[in-house]
């Protein structure tokens, strides 16, 4: 049935802070950026007179993208309806989770804690956030078997 993941949708309040999180600190490659607007859109969102501006970000694979939306027409609490309840955090795997930890922390990005081994010694956890607050989990994976 399902054949692979898409994409992973976020609403940011501010493209240009979220593209500086995303792109310039995460490092992950613009694919394509657009205005969207229209009946398709109108319909698919259930909203009337929708403008969306749509960046879609991958690692490498450029099979799983981040979408990032920021509604230029509509304001939160229109939105909120469609968008409240869904995806709790975004989680990507990194080759050194201490050294990306004190890249971000020097680029005041917020952390709930320094880098942690959890009791199975499978991988380096951490969490952060994105401009909007959005959790992003960071993980380094230690012991793969």
């Amino acid at each position: 049935m399902i054949k692979e993941v898409r994409h992973i949708g976020i609403v940011v309040s501010n493209m240009k802070k979220s593209l500086e999180f995303y792109h310039e600190l995460l490092g992950l490659k613009i694919i394509r950026d657009m205005n969207e607007k229209g009946d398709y859109l109108n319909n698919m969102l259930s909203l009337k007179d929708v403008e969306v501006r749509t960046v879609k970000l991958s690692a490498n694979d450029q099979i799983t993208l981040v979408e990032l939306l920021e509604f230029q027409s509509h304001n939160d609490d229109q939105i909120r309806n469609f968008y409240t309840i869904g995806t709790s955090h975004l989680a990507f795997t990194v080759d050194n989770l201490q050294k990306t930890y004190e890249y971000l922390l020097k680029n005041n990005v917020k952390f709930t804690s320094p880098p942690q081994l959890p009791p199975d010694g499978y991988a380096k956890v951490t969490f952060c956030e994105d401009p909007d607050g959005t959790p992003i989990e960071l993980v380094e994976v230690i012991n793969s078997s």
